[in-house]
């Protein structure tokens, strides 16, 4: 009787495959990072939605530069073309990626162009912090957004002047960086924790004894996990046995309120302490009826007049007193929605709730 006792114990006590995760997914290798790039181009084929040159200079001259390149001389022309845009390209260059390999690039209107459907971005050069061109971005936009107007109408939905180019820049240049040359390698949390930077030694430490025989893991702060690699290990192979880990990440108590949508998320970890609650509605309703006086016939200087008139109604619902308080966060719920509030009625009891000091959380208002 008493082993299946403790074996009914220890089975409580497991965590839910659930709860856990890899530790790729909730740390990454620090210095292992994308790097920016930026460039300035143009976009060409636009069907007269480019940019008007005499509001954009910047892209008249652009346009002329560009001709002159080509052999055309434009410069003592007045263009007066709109198939032509002036646009930023942005993108992401990921680390250790070879020359040649291609990445995805965004690109957004400068000037004031209605629209870049349609339209070919001619080749850009894209550069770096250090000012150095490390991509050349080329090919057609991809633009989800449309605008369309008439006369008297006008329909506009997304974003027409923003798009992006799959594939559309060509690296020519990678970063001077090797990842085996890394100096110090160690693990960034996403989200520093210190709890979590413990397990996440453990686990790491628990999987070196088996397979290497010595621990390679030590907790440096809530951000960081210092590794030292055992030798002879191939370190891509290394890295990719200590990411397929699985750990429980520990998080702090929040609750997130966005006032604009209503949008209210609460953290597995709240606690309420037990707190009566009552939440009434007011609700004025205002309505304007004008009424029209006509005099009576063949009255002599009657008038006809607008006579005003107003109903004001008030209702107050709700009013009804609850207790709310959990140790876990379904019980929370269910004490929030035994009250039958909108998401509006929500935040202002929450909110009453933390200025009342029951709310054991930090509460965040976006």
């Amino acid at each position: 009787m008493r082993r299946i006792l403790i074996f009914v114990l220890s089975a409580m006590l497991v965590l839910p495959a659930s709860a856990m995760v890899r530790i790729k997914d909730i740390a990454s290798l620090q210095g292992v990072r994308d790097n920016q790039l930026v460039g300035y181009g143009l976009v060409l084929g636009l069907k007269g939605s480019g940019d008007s040159l005499r509001n954009s200079p910047f892209t008249e001259q652009s346009l002329q530069s560009m001709l002159d390149s080509l052999g055309v001389n434009v410069r003592d022309a007045r263009l007066r073309t709109r198939n032509v845009a002036a646009v930023v390209v942005t993108a992401e260059m990921p680390p250790f990626i070879g020359t040649g390999s291609r990445i995805d690039v965004s690109v957004a209107s400068l000037g004031d162009a209605s629209s870049l459907a349609g339209g070919t971005l001619i080749a850009t050069p894209l550069l770096g912090a250090d000012g150095r061109i490390y991509a050349v971005a080329q090919g057609p936009v991809a633009v989800s957004g449309f605008s369309e107007s008439g006369d008297a109408e006008s329909l506009t939905k997304g974003i027409p002047t923003a798009g992006r180019i799959p594939n559309g820049a060509l690296i020519e240049q990678n970063v001077p960086a090797r990842f085996s040359n890394i100096p110090n390698l160690a693990l960034e949390l996403n989200n520093p924790d210190f709890r979590t930077a413990v397990r996440i030694t453990d686990a790491i430490n628990r999987h070196t004894r088996q397979r290497y025989g010595r621990a390679v893991a030590k907790e440096r702060d809530l951000r960081t996990v210092d590794l030292n690699p055992p030798p002879k290990v191939s370190l891509t192979r290394f890295v990719a046995e200590i990411e397929a880990l699985k750990v429980q990440p520990d998080q702090s108590a929040k609750v997130v309120i966005d006032e604009r949508t209503g949008t209210v998320v609460i953290g597995r970890e709240v606690q309420i302490s037990t707190v009566a609650i009552t939440h009434g509605n007011l609700t004025v309703r205002i309505t304007e009826a004008p009424e029209v006086s006509q005099p009576t016939p063949f009255s002599r200087g009657g008038q006809t007049v607008q006579v005003p008139r107003t109903f004001v109604d008030a209702q107050e619902s709700g009013g009804q007193l609850a207790f709310v308080g959990g140790t876990d966060l379904p019980t929370l719920v269910r004490g929030l929605n035994r009250i039958g509030l909108k998401p509006t009625g929500i935040i202002a009891i929450l909110q009453a709730i933390k200025t009342a000091g029951a709310l054991q959380a930090e509460l965040v208002i976006q």
